[in-house]
């Protein structure tokens, strides 16, 4: 795989990851009156998609990529 093809891959990875964790924060507004317990697998699934897209935007900055929206 040459490195432009790369780098469209990861960038596409990253912007599905970046729609996943804004929806997933969203979701944390929805269960709030389901009590404390769904409240809390919603931010822990949240946390989870924001370090997915972190991760994922980590790589992209080592390979110089730009990721002002």
């Amino acid at each position: 795989m040459n490195q432009p093809v790369a780098h469209t891959e990861l960038l596409a990875t990253f912007k599905r990851a970046k729609v996943e964790a804004a929806h997933k924060q969203g979701l944390i507004k929805t269960v709030a009156a389901k009590g404390p317990k769904a409240i809390q697998a919603a931010v822990d699934t949240a946390a989870k998609a924001a370090k997915r897209r972190d991760a994922y935007a980590a790589k992209l900055a080592q390979l110089g990529v730009d990721l002002k929206d």
